[in-house]
């Protein structure tokens, strides 16, 4: 039998740039971990390997074993790797893939794409196929689409004028907000009304001892 011809996926021109081999993998340690962010560069295809050799996989017939490539951009930093920016690879296969698949189904959308978010969670293990192997892990997923996280996403120009907005004084005693709005417009009684401002403030300062 002959061994079909390995194909292997070019690098991301960044990391190909700078002499990486990507972002650091995602980690699912223990049930409950929850691997979320943008999706930061348009997903690949690539063929799986094997863990302990690094040799290309394939099925029984023959065909590549492929597995899709999502680089999503996280909360996480590991004081371990150096110059660790928060980025997360997620080799997308097995039950993974199906619950990311239905999550792109459920948002309406057709594919992953650059932008969207999606958040991936391990939540516990199926049944081992065969006993000493070790039982595979299940997921969930949600994945929002560009267009929708953008809605979602606050402008900081926006945030910040909120943030910092001068407080609004409140107006004299007997007149609504909206009467003291209007007679601040007014020169003839904004004159008065900081006056009797000042003076109400004067009165609520103690007296020094």
């Amino acid at each position: 039998m002959t061994t079909p011809q390995q194909h292997q996926q070019a690098p991301n021109a960044d990391d190909f740039l700078m002499g990486g081999g990507g972002a650091p993998t995602a980690k699912f340690p223990t049930p409950g971990t929850t691997i979320s962010g943008r999706i930061t560069q348009k997903p690949t295809v690539e063929q799986q390997r094997d863990i302990k050799t690094g040799d290309a996989k394939f099925w029984g017939d023959g065909n590549p074993m492929w597995q899709v490539v999502v680089t999503v951009q996280t909360e996480l930093r590991d004081p371990s790797i150096d110059g660790d920016d928060g980025r997360r690879r997620l080799f997308v296969k097995g039950a993974m893939k199906n619950v990311i698949s239905e999550a792109v189904n459920n948002a309406g959308a057709r594919g992953l794409e650059v932008g969207g978010t999606l958040a991936v969670t391990y939540t516990h293990d199926g049944v081992a196929k065969q006993v000493g192997m070790s039982p595979p892990k299940q997921y969930t997923a949600t994945y929002t689409p560009a267009a929708v996280a953008a809605l979602h996403t606050p402008d900081p120009g926006q945030a910040a004028q909120q943030q910092y907005a001068p407080p609004v004084a409140a107006p004299p005693a007997g007149l609504t907000q909206q009467q003291y709005a209007a007679a601040q417009q007014n020169p003839a009684t904004q004159a008065l009304l900081a006056q009797q401002q000042a003076q109400a403030a004067s009165a609520a300062t103690p007296p020094p001892f």
